[in-house]
C-alpha cells in the first residue's frame, strides 16, 4: 500500500516527521515488514538523524552550507535563485528515500533516531512524500 504525506517546511533546516510515519504504520496495523519513505523533490532530502539535541541538527545544516555554498561561480543553473543549485547538490549528497524495518508494530529506529525532511531551500515549501508499507 502506498500513501501520500505532505510536509510544510519553513525554510532551510530539518523537519521531524517520525510521528507522522509511525502513525501511518500504526493505522495499517503492520506487525512486521518494511516502511519505505520517498521524497518527490530534488531540492530537499530525507535523513535518519539524532532527534534529541537540536544543536546536532543545526550543526548538520551549517556544515552542509559550508560544503556547498551559494553563488559558486561554477553554477550555471541560477534562474531560481542562489539557493537552488546548492539545494540540488545537497539533495544528491544525502537521500531521497529511506527504508526502515518494522518489527512488532514498531519502526526499528534507535533510541535517538528520528526521520527528517531536510529542506535545502531558503523559502517555505510543501514537500510531497510517498510511504510504502510492505
Amino acid at each position: 500500500m502506498i500513501e501520500s504525506l505532505n510536509i510544510r517546511t519553513s525554510g532551510q533546516g530539518l523537519v521531524e516527521i517520525t510521528d507522522r510515519v509511525r502513525d501511518r504504520v500504526a493505522s495499517r496495523g503492520m506487525r512486521d515488514g518494511l516502511c519505505t519513505v520517498f521524497l518527490q523533490h530534488t531540492s530537499a532530502s530525507l535523513l535518519i538523524q539524532e532527534n534529541a539535541d537540536p544543536t546536532a541538527q543545526r550543526d548538520l545544516e551549517n556544515w552542509l552550507n559550508r560544503l556547498v555554498p551559494e553563488n559558486d561561480p561554477l553554477y550555471s543553473h541560477t534562474l531560481e535563485g542562489p539557493d537552488d543549485m546548492p539545494a540540488h547538490i545537497k539533495s544528491m549528497l544525502t537521500a531521497s528515500s529511506l527504508a526502515i524495518p518494522v518489527e512488532n508494530f514498531t519502526l526499528c529506529l534507535g533510541t535517538w533516531q528520528g526521520i527528517f525532511v531536510f529542506e535545502h531551500r531558503r523559502g517555505a515549501h510543501t514537500r510531497r512524500l510517498k510511504i510504502h508499507l510492505s
